[in-house]
């Protein structure tokens, strides 16, 4: 006779990444969208009028500064071992 197993063959609710992970995405987040709010603005009232707000530093220089670490940032995240604490 076969003797019949009393585990259980429901599949686990596990994520995909440790809480760690997670925490680190967050915090890539983060940089990649306040990179993109510093890059916004810059229009001028009239189309006819051209603004020379757009060549700032801040849009030239930091913003996409800030987007690049956050992708970076991500990156790291997802290539973290999630059971190192």
């Amino acid at each position: 006779m076969t003797k019949k197993s009393k585990t259980n063959n429901k599949p686990e609710n596990k994520f995909l990444f440790g809480k760690r992970n997670y925490q680190i995405m967050l915090v890539g987040i983060v940089f990649i969208a306040v990179g993109f709010i510093l890059m916004s603005g810059g229009s001028s009232s009239s189309p006819d009028t051209f603004n020379e707000e757009i060549f700032s530093p801040r849009r030239i220089r930091l913003a996409p500064t800030l987007v690049l670490i956050g992708l970076g940032i991500q990156i790291f995240a997802i290539l973290a071992n999630p059971k190192k604490k």
